[in-house]
């Protein structure tokens, strides 16, 4: 009897320890996507010389600052809608940096 209580009160405390880690998933893929997408965009820029190395340096400050937006935003365990948009917001306008930047005649001299 005192086995069967010890793994039942085991088994109790698992779950009520593995609820909160189920509900604290990542809400945010299409965000993690298209930060790895940028970052993409940025390595082939440098190595094509379409970004110079200060710009890329600026462009890769703004996408550490929406990592940390996201951090912040998943900090309490929700990301709410209005932080996901405001986390998509920055990402747009830092996608239009990056083409900016990449398209401005502006070359890496080797």
């Amino acid at each position: 009897m005192k086995n069967l209580f010890c793994s039942v009160a085991a088994f109790c405390g698992l779950l009520a320890v593995s609820a909160p880690l189920a509900q604290a998933q990542d809400r945010t893929p299409a965000i993690n996507a298209r930060q790895a997408q940028e970052r993409n965009r940025i390595r082939q820029g440098v190595r094509s010389g379409e970004l110079t190395r200060p710009e890329a340096a600026r462009l890769r400050g703004r996408e550490a600052r929406i990592g940390a937006d996201k951090r912040a935003a998943r900090a309490d365990g929700v990301v709410t809608r209005g932080e996901r948009q405001e986390i998509r917001h920055d990402e747009q306008r830092t996608s239009r940096a990056i083409y900016n930047q990449k398209h401005d005649r502006q070359v890496r001299r080797y």
